[in-house]
């Protein structure tokens, strides 16, 4: 699991999503009743390692308008996992998901307004809270910002994200105290992966940034559906 998450951290230091789509799939199949409140603990965590290094770029505007509908997202995500299954969850996201990256790549570069950034707050809320995967819908929606700013954006969106979750799924009684204690024994590797990432950046020039926001959101979908399907 530390390995998963190292390497996952130092994707996410690059371009600004990853941890969850490498060390979920990982946690998941070691230990799969860690799901997914381990990974909001870390996803809730690495953030802070971030924005210690750089803060300047973070589009607020936009936190704004995603930030409250995260929150009634979060609500609809705790209920959607006292309701379905994992599986059912897991596979409705993939799809949403691999639909939206696909017609992402072929033709439509979704604007950044008000009405998307609620859009995209509200479907990563659910996401996140019941598959612990909630980054690509704004990572879409951010795809062709300068770099930076992806990774600041996001990085603030994660950590108030993750926290909220964690609230919604204290209050519906999901959490326990083993979770808290392996993620803090799991937490030091995060900064080492933030490092490692940040001493690659420059081997990956920022016109290639969407292209790989896009792939890793692909990936993270096909990931949950075959974790979903297996």
């Amino acid at each position: 699991m530390a390995l998963a998450l190292l390497a996952g951290a130092t994707v996410q230091s690059l371009v600004g999503l990853g941890l969850g789509l490498v060390a979920a799939p990982v946690i998941t199949l070691v230990e799969p009743e860690l799901m997914p409140e381990l990974m909001l603990w870390l996803a809730c965590t690495y953030p802070i390692v971030t924005l210690a290094a750089e803060r300047e770029d973070i589009h607020w505007a936009g936190l704004g308008w995603s930030l409250p509908t995260r929150l009634v997202g979060t609500a609809l995500g705790v209920a959607a996992v006292a309701s379905f299954s994992t599986r059912v969850l897991g596979l409705a996201v993939a799809v949403m998901v691999l639909v939206a990256v696909l017609v992402t790549w072929l033709a439509v570069r979704p604007p950044i307004t008000r009405g998307s950034l609620m859009t995209a707050g509200l479907v990563s809320g659910f996401s996140g809270t019941a598959t612990s995967i909630g980054g690509p819908p704004m990572a879409i929606l951010y795809q062709e910002q300068p770099p930076r700013q992806i990774r600041t954006t996001l990085a603030v969106y994660f950590m108030v994200g993750a926290a909220l979750s964690l609230g919604g799924l204290a209050v519906a009684g999901q959490l326990e105290l083993r979770q808290v204690l392996l993620a803090a024994c799991l937490a030091p590797v995060l900064p080492v992966g933030a490092v490692l990432g940040r001493a690659l950046r420059h081997r990956l020039p920022p016109d290639r940034v969407r292209a790989v926001v896009l792939l890793l959101c692909a990936t993270s979908a096909v990931v949950l559906l075959v974790r979903s399907l297996v």
